[in-house]
């Protein structure tokens, strides 16, 4: 895997486990002990939702909690209160998070007041705009 990680500069996600033991023909703890080569290297990362992310040599990598990164949106995308928030499923590509992952994160913002519920089949929508603190 290692030597696949560096003969392809463009992957920023190492595959499945599940990939890692069809593709290589070998066991789960074979794989799962590579996960941990890699890590202890300073190769690759977990990262919420159980897949790993290739770590570069000078790659600046957002570590701050998903609601954190999901709040910037508001500012980034330039949206004023009332304004319909992107979908769960466009956050988690974006994100590259898993759905449940991004749904954790926008319940806690509606808790803080950020948000408001959006529920199923209901639009989210921005609540308050983020004051500095909520953005640091």
């Amino acid at each position: 895997m290692k030597k696949q990680i560096e003969n392809d500069p463009g992957m920023t996600e190492l595959p499945s486990l599940a990939e890692v033991v069809r593709d290589h023909n070998v066991s789960r703890g074979v794989a799962l002990r590579a996960f941990g080569v890699l890590r202890q290297e300073g190769v690759a990362e977990p990262v919420p939702g159980g897949r790993w992310r290739v770590v570069r040599p000078g790659a600046r990598v957002d570590r701050r909690p998903l609601e954190e990164r999901i709040v910037d949106i508001i500012t980034a995308d330039g949206l004023g209160v009332g304004e319909a928030f992107p979908s769960a499923s466009a956050l988690a590509e974006r994100f590259g998070v898993s759905r449940p992952t991004v749904t954790k994160a926008l319940e806690k913002l509606e808790t803080a007041g950020v948000l408001a519920g959006g529920g199923q089949g209901k639009v989210r929508t921005v609540r308050a705009a983020p004051t500095r603190e909520e953005r640091s």
